[in-house]
């Protein structure tokens, strides 16, 4: 485009209307092709919002098919674009096949300037509006849940499928490194669930000795062993109307899972030493960081307990698998720890995000919830340094730019590499496939230091 009017394309082969047509709608920027390849070279290039669109073009003019493939093309290039085919005066029926076919709306000839000019004027209108409402849904941050802090798309993805699954009584596995938070989204399960007025009850089945676990689970009765001088419930029986976390149950052991997995299928429990059935309503919710299919293989985990806990399963990604989420986390929660350590106004430095953003995190919001503590104490002054957080150094020590200049120079030096890669070095295909004229195609090059395919 060369000047900032709307871009209004016309696909027209009769030379004599382009000209007319031109002249009519002046106040756009108007651009015309005369065929399907040079219209959709077009939509690439200026990527109209609205387009006129003749159904009778070359090589067949006197019949629609051309128009009609044209038509898709379009629509499947640019589906928020508006085309107005062009049809015969006595043609409705392949103008209404057009509109089934995704455009928005027909025009019979002959040309007529005024009422033309109104339907085009009115289909920028609509297209305006459907971007400004799509600027204005994006701008909404969707809610996340109490507690989680992210902006990432990977993560608001896992916070959207809890939402979905918590209102349904269905078990569900979290499975995801150590550190990403498990039990954070576990608690959020039972929050948002209609269980959220009970007690969520949680245990780490690799924190408590194999002689322990069963009794903390399930429960004893008064003489059940050598010590058991009263009636104790178990975490199963203490959840009952609420929701039951087991954490790491890769880590349940073997003599164990048949116990769970008949509790699972029963929802009754024996207290140890006991032999009342005692039924229990409870919502399980487990995690673990392990590959649990892997442990299947070995033989150490039970396939059909598995498949009994895997009713809906949610992988939670790793930090640093998280766009963005490194630096939003690090604000936060210098935020919480100076408010705590009454450090008064403590922020970060930019060589502190800079460092921040380059370590890997192995440990996941656990480590960077211990390196951020240590910091804020560690401080001399109101700004965290690098040297603060006593991170091993990544990389080769330079910092990722954010200045758009440069991140939009590389970000086309590749778009460019890759469209003469896929044009087998067509300079004419590959300015198509970049929507650009092929003297820009040819300015690029030079900017770039690329050579010119042969």
């Amino acid at each position: 485009m060369t000047d900032n009017r709307r871009a209004l394309l016309i696909v027209e082969d009769d030379p004599a209307l382009q000209t007319q047509m031109k002249w009519a709608f002046d106040a756009y920027d108007v651009v015309v092709a005369s065929d399907r390849e040079q219209a959709i070279s077009q939509v690439r290039r200026v990527e109209p919002a609205v387009v006129t669109l003749d159904l009778g073009l070359p090589p067949s003019p006197d019949d629609t098919r051309e128009g009609f493939l044209a038509l898709s093309e379009i629509l499947e290039l640019a589906p928020d674009t508006k085309v107005i085919v062009l049809t015969g005066q006595n043609d409705r029926a392949n103008a209404l096949r057009a509109v089934s076919l995704g455009a928005y709306d027909f025009y019979a000839k002959p040309f007529e300037p005024e009422v033309l000019s109104l339907m085009i004027g009115r289909a920028f209108r609509i297209h305006e509006l459907q971007q400004e409402n799509r600027r204005l849904q994006a701008m909404q941050q969707p809610a996340v849940m109490s507690g989680i802090i992210t902006g990432a798309p990977e993560m608001l993805g896992v916070c959207r499928m809890i939402e979905k699954v918590a209102p349904t009584s269905a078990t569900v596995m979290l499975l995801g490194e150590s550190g990403t938070g498990k039990e954070l989204l576990a608690r959020a399960l039972h929050e948002l669930s209609p269980r959220s007025g009970q007690r969520f009850v949680a245990i780490n089945c690799a924190a408590i000795p194999e002689t322990l676990l069963e009794s903390e689970l399930f429960g004893y009765e008064k003489g059940a062993y050598t010590g058991a001088t009263k009636q104790t419930l178990g975490k199963i029986e203490t959840a009952h109307g609420g929701t039951l976390f087991l954490d790491e149950i890769g880590d349940l052991p073997a003599s164990l899972q048949s116990k769970l997995l008949r509790f699972l299928q029963q929802r009754s429990i024996e207290r140890l030493g006991g032999r009342e059935e005692i039924a229990v309503d409870v919502r399980v919710i487990c995690a673990t960081h392990q590959n649990l299919r892997a442990r299947i293989s070995e033989g150490s985990f039970r396939e059909d307990l598995f498949y009994r806990l895997a009713e809906i399963v949610v992988t939670v990604p790793p930090l640093r698998g998280r766009t963005g989420d490194r630096a939003l986390l690090a604000h936060a929660l210098t935020r919480r720890f100076a408010d705590e350590l009454k450090r008064g106004t403590t922020a970060l430095g930019p060589d502190a995000l800079d460092a921040i953003e380059k370590h890997s995190w192995p440990g996941n919001v656990r480590e960077l919830e211990n390196v951020i503590k240590r910091a804020v104490i560690m401080a001399d002054g109101p700004a965290i340094h690098a040297h603060d957080l006593g991170l091993a150094t990544d990389g080769d020590g330079t910092s990722e730019t954010l200045n758009l200049r440069v991140v939009r120079d590389d970000a086309e030096k590749q778009a460019v590499v890759r469209a003469l890669g896929r044009a087998n070095g067509n300079l004419s295909r590959a300015a198509d496939l970049l929507g650009i004229s092929r003297p820009t195609l040819y300015d690029l090059l030079n900017r770039f230091g690329l050579r010119r395919p042969d």
